[in-house]
C-alpha cells in the first residue's frame, strides 16, 4: 500500500491531487511547522489580464513556530466576500460553474476559525468529486517525532504501508537507505502540469485545482490530473 503526505493547501493546484490519485492513504501533514512563503493560505486563479492571488489572511504575527494546525484565521478581514466574488466573476461563463455554486457557497459563507478546517474541507471535498477513494488522516493525531525521512518511515510504519510517495523534490532529501532498511519502498512522482482550455489566453499553469474542474466535466478532469506524470524510483 502507498502513501502520500503533503501539507495542506488552500484550493491546491493539479499536483497536488495527482499524488492524491496514485496513492491509498493520504496524511494531511499539519503538525509541522507554518510557513507564510507557502500556499498553505494562499492560491492562484486565471483572470482575464493574468493570474490573481487569493489569501486567506492569518494570525501569525509573533506566532513563528506555530504548527499549521493552529493557524488561525483572521476573520476581522472580510477574505470570504472577496474570493467569492473574484471566482464568481471570473468563473461565471466557464461551463461547470454551476456545478460547484453550493461548494462555493459552503466556504464562504461559514465562518471558519482554523486555517487546517479550511483547507481539510476543501481537500476533502474535492478529492470526493474526482473520486478518489482512500483513507485521509492528519498527523496531528499521531505523536510523530521524526524529521525529513524518519518522519516519512515513522509515518509509513504507524500508517501500516510498504511504500511511500514523494514529490519530485523529496529527491533532494530523502535518504532511500533508511527506507531499504526499514524494508520500506519510496517512490517519486513526476508531475508535469498539462495544457488545457482555460477561458483565456494564454495558458497558465499552477492555478488551482477550480480553474480545471470549472473548465472540465469531472471525468476528463480527472483523466487530465492521472495523465500528467508517473510514479516510479
Amino acid at each position: 500500500m502507498i502513501l502520500v503526505g503533503d501539507q495542506p493547501d488552500y484550493l491546491p493546484y493539479l499536483g497536488f491531487f495527482h499524488k492524491m490519485i496514485n496513492c491509498d492513504k493520504y496524511m494531511i501533514v499539519d503538525h509541522v511547522q507554518y510557513s507564510k512563503k507557502s500556499f498553505q493560505n494562499r492560491n492562484r486563479i486565471r483572470g482575464p489580464s493574468g493570474e490573481i492571488m487569493l489569501t486567506v489572511p492569518v494570525l501569525s504575527k509573533g506566532k513563528f513556530d506555530q504548527p499549521i494546525c493552529d493557524v488561525m484565521i483572521n476573520n476581522e478581514i472580510n477574505w470570504q466576500k472577496k474570493h467569492h466574488r473574484s471566482i464568481s466573476l471570473i468563473y461565471k461563463k466557464s461551463p461547470f460553474f454551476d456545478d460547484f455554486k453550493d461548494f462555493f457557497e459552503k466556504i464562504f459563507s461559514q465562518r471558519w476559525e482554523k486555517l487546517i478546517e479550511l483547507n481539510e474541507y476543501i481537500i476533502r471535498y474535492v478529492s470526493k468529486k474526482l473520486e478518489i477513494n482512500l483513507e485521509i488522516l492528519k498527523s496531528s493525531k499521531f505523536n510523530f517525532t521524526g524529521k525529513k525521512t524518519d518522519l516519512l518511515i515513522e509515518m509509513c510504519k504507524k500508517t501500516k504501508v510498504d511504500t511511500y510517495l514523494s514529490g519530485e523534490g523529496g529527491r533532494n532529501y530523502v535518504d532511500e537507505k533508511k527506507f531499504e532498511d526499514n524494508k520500506l519502498t519510496n517512490l517519486f512522482t513526476n508531475f508535469r502540469h498539462p495544457v488545457y482550455k482555460q477561458l483565456f489566453e494564454p495558458f497558465m499553469p499552477g492555478m488551482s485545482i477550480i480553474d480545471l474542474l470549472l473548465n472540465y466535466d469531472i471525468k476528463n478532469s480527472r483523466k487530465i490530473i492521472q495523465e500528467c506524470g508517473k510514479i516510479g524510483k
